[in-house]
């Protein structure tokens, strides 16, 4: 049973402690419901392995607070353990930190100022299709409906506006099959395929600013797949490029510029998901950054789920403790003192009376 009255870095410790790889979430989910369940000024609902519990207090506007249960496969490092300010496991910063910070302030804030929206969820970790936040968003839309959105994914206390999109294309170059002790009668798609790593080597990536946040976007390959046998000239080889593009491209924009930037090669689209916009701009995005962020904010690079709430309507930010540089890592930690803070600064949010 989680105690949702220790501190919130015990609370951390004690969702790290219980395992939550990527489709096997299951005991982590019954454990916050059961958990929610207790707290009388919540409304508590389930799909598979996310979790719901609203407020519903009448308030002018409504805030959606989300993170995922599931962390990357473990590698020997759970159970938790602590030193000094460091609190080491699984999923600390990725993103366990921000569900205890998220578990407090459903506890701590019975009457917030904004109607509230706790969103945990599955599978964020693994392959879009099975991301739960995209099946809630198909199964119960209105579970999500909202004024604006958190994503307590690990910023390392800071402010993220919106993500970058990412794209997955194959690149192919094409040749002829041929005997190996006669090569010349064929051409060598493996060779060919320099020229696609070519122009990788010569692209410069873009820096845009988009509504004051400098994006940094990138394109490289991922993996090269060719050859048939130790004895034959292949006669084709691709090689997948991801492309990481900064909000003010849609998805059919970078997926032309990357159609323009490979002319000449078969070009297979086979993983898209949008960017979003920061959106800072919106009146609680803004108070939130002012309240929370001390007025400041930076661009997210990486694509989270604010994409999807962007593509709902509802304005989002990222904002979590620990430091996203560490997450997927053996060594994987959030600091205490971070994770105190946050729930420090969003209780003071939610709670602030003008």
């Amino acid at each position: 049973m989680l105690d949702l009255t220790s501190d919130v870095a015990d609370l951390t410790a004690a969702l790290v402690d219980i395992r939550s790889e990527s489709g096997d979430e299951k005991n982590l989910a019954d454990a916050v419901e059961n958990a929610l369940s207790t707290l009388s000024h919540l409304t508590v609902t389930r799909d598979g392995d996310a979790v719901v519990a609203r407020t519903e207090l009448g308030r002018d506007r409504r805030v959606v607070i989300a993170g995922h249960l599931d962390t990357v496969p473990i590698v020997d490092n759970v159970p938790s353990h602590v030193d000094g300010d460091r609190l080491y496991g699984c999923g600390t910063s990725d993103m366990k930190a921000g569900v205890a910070v998220q578990l407090k302030l459903a506890a701590l804030v019975t009457e917030p100022v904004h109607d509230l929206t706790f969103v945990f969820y599955d599978n964020e970790e693994v392959d879009a299709s099975l991301n739960g936040l995209l099946r809630l968003s198909r199964n119960h839309p209105e579970w999500l409906a909202g004024d604006f959105a958190i994503l307590m994914e690990p910023t390392d206390g800071m402010i993220e506006g919106g993500c970058q999109g990412t794209m997955r294309v194959d690149v192919k170059a094409t040749g002829k099959r041929a005997h190996s002790a006669r090569s010349w009668k064929g051409e060598n798609a493996v060779h060919k395929a320099g020229e696609i790593l070519d122009v990788l080597r010569a692209y410069t990536p873009r820096r845009p600013e988009v509504e004051g946040l400098a994006f940094h976007e990138g394109l490289n390959a991922v993996f090269i797949e060719g050859g048939v046998a130790g004895n034959v000239i292949p006669d084709e080889c691709v090689v997948k490029v991801n492309y990481r593009y900064a909000p003010d491209r849609s998805p059919a924009e970078a997926e032309a510029h990357l159609r323009e930037v490979f002319a000449g090669f078969e070009v297979t689209l086979t993983d898209s998901a949008a960017p979003a916009r920061p959106g800072l701009d919106d009146p609680s995005a803004a108070a939130f950054v002012t309240a929370v962020g001390d007025g400041r904010a930076r661009a997210k690079l990486g694509w989270t789920d604010v994409s999807r709430f962007s593509e709902l309507g509802v304005p989002a930010v990222n904002y979590g403790p620990g430091d996203p540089m560490l997450a997927h890592t053996r060594d994987e930690y959030a600091t205490i003192s971070q994770i105190r803070e946050a729930e420090e600064r969003m209780v003071a949010w939610l709670t602030a009376r003008d």
